[in-house]
């Protein structure tokens, strides 16, 4: 069960990092700054942060018409999931 706590807490803290940043390209879309790329947003919703990247999509109405955005976001949260609960289950 210990191990289960610390995935979900790595899971909370990039998922944090991951609002955080589609928020910041949010803004810098407003201003017409440089943008953060997609791959960054992309691989921090994969890779731990979906639950970050559906909430700052649905916060922010932001890259919310692009359908690979909400595709990796619910595959990444897919995965997340299922690693938490394997490993609250077997570990």
């Amino acid at each position: 069960m210990e191990i289960a706590v610390y995935i979900l807490a790595a899971y909370a803290a990039i998922s944090v990092i991951t609002f955080v940043l589609y928020g910041t390209d949010k803004r810098k879309a407003i201003r017409g700054a440089r943008r953060i790329p997609e791959r960054v947003l992309l691989g921090f919703s994969f890779c731990g942060g979906a639950v970050g990247g559906l909430l700052g999509m649905s916060a922010f109405r932001h890259k919310t018409k692009h359908w690979y955005f909400w595709l990796i976001n619910i595959l990444g949260l897919l995965w997340q999931a299922g690693l938490a609960v394997a490993a609250a289950l077997y570990f």
